[in-house]
C-alpha cells in the first residue's frame, strides 16, 4: 500500500509539475499580452511546489508510519507512530525503488522497515540480528551468532547474554504475561520477550538447504530480522532472509503514541485511541 502511494504521489507531482511548466512556457507570455490565466494551469502551479516537497521528503528523507500489531514488543508498541529514516541504507527512486546513491548499510541491532519478501506490497518492521555472511542458530529460544571473518571463514561467537528482568512492568499476549528479558549482543543492549506457554516451533522455521533445524547463514546481499516479541512474531526464523533491494530504511524516533486498549463493550470503534503515551515519544533504540 505505501508503494502504491509513492507511486501516486510520484505521477500527481509530475503531472502538476507539467502543467506549471506549460503555464510558465506558453501561457505566461500570452498573459502579458491580456489573456486570462487558466484555472487548471494556475491549480497545478499553486499545488506543484507543496507536492514536490512532499515528494522529496516521504521518499529520500523521513517517512511516518504506524505500529500495527505487538511483534516487536516492548521496543514498539501497538498504536506508536514513528519516523523512517529513508537514506540511511541509500538512496532510491520512488517509482521503481532501484537504488541510486549507497549511503550506507544496516548495523547489527538497526529496527528497520523492509518489504515483506513474500509479499512486496506489504511494509514489515523488525530488527536486523545477522548480517551478510553471518551464521546463525536459534536454539531452545536461545540466539546464537558466529560472524563471517576477513578471509571468508567464521570468526568466533559473538557474546550473546540473555537476563531475565523483574521491574514489575507487564506485558501480556493472548491473557497470559510474558518474561522480559535484556539480550547484551557484544556493546549492543535491547530487550525482548518470551512467553513461557510457547515451546520452540523448530520444524516452523525455514529450512535452508545445507542447514541444521534452527540453523541459518545468511547469504550475500540479504539480512536475517527478527521481531522482540521472540514468540509472537512472524519474522526470517519462519520465511528466509530479507533482501537489500526490500529494505525501506531504519526507525529512528517515536513522535506519537496511543493507547488502543478499548473494551469490547465499548460504543467507539477499536481504532479509536483512549490516551496518549506522552512518556514514549522519543528516539528508538
Amino acid at each position: 500500500m505505501a508503494n502504491y502511494f509513492s507511486v501516486l504521489l510520484t505521477l500527481v507531482t509530475l503531472a502538476a509539475g507539467l502543467l506549471w511548466l506549460f503555464d510558465a512556457l506558453v501561457l505566461k507570455p500570452r498573459r502579458k499580452e491580456g489573456e486570462a490565466q487558466n484555472s487548471v494551469t494556475e491549480f497545478g502551479q499553486s499545488v506543484f511546489p507543496v507536492l514536490a516537497a512532499v515528494l522529496v521528503l516521504r521518499s529520500f528523507l523521513y517517512e511516518p508510519f504506524q505500529i500495527p500489531s505487538g511483534s516487536m514488543m516492548p521496543t514498539l508498541l501497538k498504536g506508536d507512530f514513528i519516523l523512517v529514516e529513508k537514506f540511511a541504507y541509500g538512496i532510491k527512486d520512488p517509482l521503481f525503488r532501484s537504488k541510486v546513491i549507497d549511503t550506507g548499510e544496516p548495523e547489527r541491532g538497526d529496527i528497520a522497515v523492509f518489504k515483506y519478501p513474500l509479499q512486496p506490497e506489504v511494509d514489515y518492521i523488525k530488527r536486523i540480528v545477522g548480517l551478510p555472511g553471518d551464521r546463525l542458530v536459534y536454539r531452545n529460544k536461545k540466539l546464537y551468532i558466529q560472524p563471517k571473518c576477513e578471509a571468508g571463514e567464521f570468526c568466533d561467537a559473538i557474546q550473546i547474554t540473555q537476563t531475565e528482568v523483574n521491574n514489575g512492568d507487564s506485558f501480556f499476549s493472548g491473557g497470559s504475561s510474558l518474561k522480559e528479558y535484556v539480550v547484551d549482543i557484544d556493546e549492543l543492549s535491547h530487550s525482548i520477550l518470551l512467553d513461557p506457554r510457547v515451546s520452540p516451533r523448530t520444524p516452523l522455521y525455514y529450512q535452508q538447504p545445507g542447514t541444521r533445524d534452527g540453523e541459518f547463514v545468511v547469504p550475500e546481499g540479504q539480512y536475517f530480522a527478527m521481531g522482540d516479541n521472540r514468540d509472537n512474531s512472524q519474522d526470517s526464523r519462519y520465511w528466509g532472509f530479507v533482501p537489500d533491494e526490500y529494505l525501506v530504511g531504519k526507525a529512528v524516533f517515536i513522535w506519537m503514541s496511543f493507547e488502543m486498549d478499548r473494551s469490547q463493550d465499548s460504543i467507539l470503534p477499536g481504532w479509536v485511541p483512549t490516551g496518549i503515551r506522552f512518556e514514549r515519544l522519543g528516539t528508538i533504540e
